[in-house]
């Protein structure tokens, strides 16, 4: 008797012929993306790749001017940034956002959707960016860039998500701040939060990432694991024009 293979899960999030106008600029040309349940998924590609777009146009910060977005089994195109938030989703920007003139206790307390800080989840944070706790009752303006990060990562995670996108979150960092922020990812992976990260430390990515796509002029031009781009030296070379074993 044949044995069948499980069927996969449906992806969580689903991007088919994605377009993004940011005024006269056609910056999204028709993406098409599966990010799997569980785990971490990866875009990589040069500036001006599109990556950013995408995470802001699955955000609803832009909109797409074609295509649909499926979140979860529900079309989330033409929805609203808070209520695409509302269904689990959380965006940390390049950027680093904060509340400058708030504290560090007051970012994460606003970030909290129950009105109240989950001591525990706190603590558990805390584990990785120990800085959290030391800075506490600073205005978070007062910190420096590496520790404001760990504030923008902190308010995404203050609650259980479905979903975290990620912007360069590794981008001016120390490494060893580099190396919480892996020891974060790595506990989140396990927690049934998936991410969607956009990264340009290969060293970094080819250690957590379990999908990978590739984006060059404003379409996915590669899809597959991460595993199987990290050891073939020649798909790195044809897909990025450099090999990720040279950027340690």
């Amino acid at each position: 008797m044949e044995h069948l293979k499980p069927q996969s899960p449906e992806p969580l999030l689903t991007l088919s012929g994605v377009h993004t106008h940011i005024g006269q600029y056609h910056i999204l040309q028709g993406v098409d993306l599966t990010v799997p349940r569980g785990g971490m998924s990866i875009l990589l590609g040069r500036n001006g790749a599109g990556k950013t777009t995408t995470l802001r146009t699955i955000m609803g910060l832009w909109k797409a001017s074609a295509g649909s977005i499926v979140f979860d089994g529900r079309d989330i195109t033409r929805m609203s940034t808070p209520d695409i938030a509302r269904l689990g989703i959380a965006y940390v920007p390049e950027s680093m956002a904060v509340f400058s003139d708030l504290t560090v206790r007051e970012n994460l307390y606003l970030a909290a959707r129950k009105g109240a800080l989950d001591e525990a989840r706190v603590d558990w944070i805390c584990g990785f960016f120990p800085a959290l706790k030391k800075f506490w009752n600073y205005p978070a303006g007062n910190l420096s860039g590496g520790q404001k990060q760990m504030v923008a990562i902190a308010r995404a995670i203050v609650e259980p998500r479905k979903l975290l996108l990620v912007d360069e979150p590794t981008k001016g960092l120390a490494p060893a701040i580099v190396g919480s922020l892996m020891a974060a990812f790595r506990e989140l992976k396990d927690t049934n939060t998936t991410i969607l990260l956009v990264e340009q430390n290969f060293n970094f990515v080819r250690t957590l990432g379990d999908t990978v796509g590739v984006m060059d002029d404003g379409r996915v031009v590669h899809a597959g694991s991460m595993p199987a781009l990290a050891n073939d030296e020649e798909l790195q070379q044809r897909l990025l024009g450099l090999s990720l074993d040279s950027h340690q």
